[in-house]
């Protein structure tokens, strides 16, 4: 589902070789970890599967799309939620779904089934703005579940959540990974990785 073959990245400007030579390949419905301490290049690596950043050397496929040739398209199949969650702060919890579900060229979740989901039913028509860290988190989390990705991106998905949140979480996530859902996961917290990844 994904291949990574000699990935290496500067970022514009900086004579820092951020990522060198990286390889490895993560099977379809696979939860796969990749860990490191801050700064080690997680989330870079991450921006470079889901084709934000390019300039890099290497090769990379993603669900059978050679980044260095996708197009929009790719994104119609694959779910990303960032560990700063990037939302619209003057519109609703619900506002916010139906405007990111509008992206998608293919049918997308019922946005009130996903909020369910995350126990935000409740807050559906409350604006973004009023929301706790935790509950803007669970938001960012079902919106990355709008278009039922085939492969699914998580940046630190139960930063700043309660223990009870946080178990819904990792629970949604081992359902997603029953449906066929490929994920990578990116984290530093080691009791996440230990429960949910494979490898």
């Amino acid at each position: 589902m994904i291949q990574v073959r000699n990935l290496s990245y500067t970022y514009p400007g900086s004579s820092v070789q951020v990522l060198k030579d990286l390889s490895f390949d993560i099977q379809s419905g696979e939860i796969f970890g990749f860990l490191g301490p801050s700064g080690a290049g997680k989330s870079t690596t991450q921006k470079v599967l889901n084709g934000l950043l390019k300039g890099y050397d290497g090769s990379v496929t993603v669900n059978g799309t050679d980044l260095q040739k996708m197009d929009r398209s790719f994104y119609e199949d694959i779910g990303v939620a960032f560990e700063f969650p990037n939302l619209y702060l003057k519109l609703s919890a619900l506002e916010n779904l139906h405007l990111f579900a509008s992206f998608f060229n293919t049918p997308t979740r019922d946005p009130e089934e996903l909020l369910a989901m995350v126990g935000l039913s409740e807050d559906r028509d409350t604006l973004v703005s009023a929301f706790s860290k935790g509950m803007k988190m669970r938001l960012n989390f079902v919106r990355a579940l709008l278009n039922n990705p085939k492969v699914l991106f998580l940046d630190e998905p139960t930063a700043g959540l309660d223990p009870a949140n946080a178990r819904k979480m990792k629970d949604i996530i081992l359902d997603l990974q029953k449906e066929g859902t490929t994920i990578f996961l990116t984290t530093h917290h080691m009791d996440d990785a230990g429960e949910l990844c494979e490898r």
